[in-house]
């Protein structure tokens, strides 16, 4: 049995839009957990399903806003603010799984340095992705844990900004101190901050030993939308960008990767890997041109339809809606935020106790 840890400075903070199937086993897995966070939040983008009732029912604070007004970096960054009072914030996406009892305690423990700012976990993939996304996962989150520093942007590019916010925990401080989550963004949010992160001096980590069940299967048009999205991106962040490192070079590098990959399992499949491949590298490179494209077919081709409704230009004006906006669901006076997911923990410390106590009588 793992030692129950007690973290009141640390909130974890959930995103969800009609979470779907595996929202209860996402419920489970942090209730699981021996680490007992001060907080446990919701961030729902109005979903229709009965997200929020099992949010509710397993001790959330749940916080629900227009879906129109939701934004990958707007929304992590009103869920900051919500938790001010924390020193560390854990975000999870609605289908992240964790399934070993001690990934939050593995996740926070680089930062006992000082100089650590951010830290992701590794993506495991389900047991029925394709080989195709099996390598995916495997590429991007190697078994080997990662720390990163300002140094290494010159060395490895734009790869050594990469992180993944599906799983990662922040140290408030630090994330403050370069601005916090952008407020209108496409997607890569996650990168956006790790780059400006490195950039201030601060390390990422990496870290391997802390796993979370997480992969997608999606089709060639899904396929084509995200990398449209993320080709979005770069050109609008591309003074951000600027001297980091060509997205393109590293995608080469990937591309042989898997070429390698499928030879020695499934030869077969390299057509389906090149037809694939192709398809990233065009919406990639159309979501470069975005802004020579009308916006009503920017978002025809998006994923991310609320990001166009969104004006740039009047980003703090649609900050203060999503403030004005926001409403919070109440619990029962008897049912405090976090007390069911606190009272899994509890549970465990109890039983803890007991066979502490039992083997002391034994000895």
């Amino acid at each position: 049995m793992l030692k129950i840890i007690n973290r009141p400075d640390v909130a974890v903070i959930v995103l969800t839009h009609n979470a779907g199937e595996l929202w209860p086993q996402c419920l489970a897995g942090i209730a699981q957990q021996n680490l007992r966070a001060g907080r446990y939040v919701v961030m729902d983008s109005s979903s229709k399903d009965n997200t929020v009732p099992l949010a509710m029912a397993a001790g959330f604070e749940v916080y629900s806003l227009d879906a129109a007004q939701f934004n990958h970096g707007g929304t992590r960054q009103l869920a900051t603010e919500l938790c001010a009072e924390s020193d560390y914030v854990v975000f999870l996406t609605q289908d992240a799984l964790l399934e070993q009892a001690d990934s939050l305690q593995k996740l926070l423990q680089p930062f006992q340095a000082p100089d650590v700012a951010m830290v992701y976990g590794r993506h495991v993939p389900h047991e029925q992705a394709s080989l195709l996304e099996k390598h995916a996962r495997s590429y991007t989150y190697p078994a080997e844990s990662v720390q990163r520093s300002r140094a290494d942007l010159d060395q490895y590019g734009f790869r050594a900004a990469f992180s993944s916010d599906v799983y990662a925990a922040y140290r408030l401080k630090a994330l403050r101190s370069v601005g916090g989550f952008p407020e209108h963004i496409i997607v890569s949010e996650d990168s956006y901050v790790s780059a400006r992160l490195l950039m201030a001096g601060w390390h990422t980590v990496y870290k391997a030993e802390s796993e979370v069940r997480h992969s997608h299967q999606y089709s060639l048009w899904q396929t084509f939308r995200r990398y449209f999205d993320v080709g979005v991106f770069h050109a609008a962040e591309a003074a951000l960008l600027q001297g980091i490192g060509k997205p393109d070079s590293e995608a080469w590098v990937y591309v042989r990767s898997l070429i390698r990959y499928l030879y020695a399992r499934r030869p077969f499949l390299l057509p389906l890997a090149a037809v694939q491949t192709l398809v990233k590298l065009f919406g990639f490179r159309l979501g470069k041109r975005y802004q020579q494209l009308p916006q009503r077919l920017c978002y025809r081709l998006s994923l991310q339809k609320a990001y166009w409704l969104q004006a740039p230009s009047a980003i703090n004006e649609a900050a203060a809606c999503k403030r004005w906006a926001l409403t919070e669901y109440k619990q029962p006076a008897a049912k405090q935020a976090g007390q069911t997911v606190a009272a899994s923990v509890a549970a465990q410390s109890a039983t803890q106790s007991t066979a502490d106590k039992s083997a002391t009588s034994v000895n």
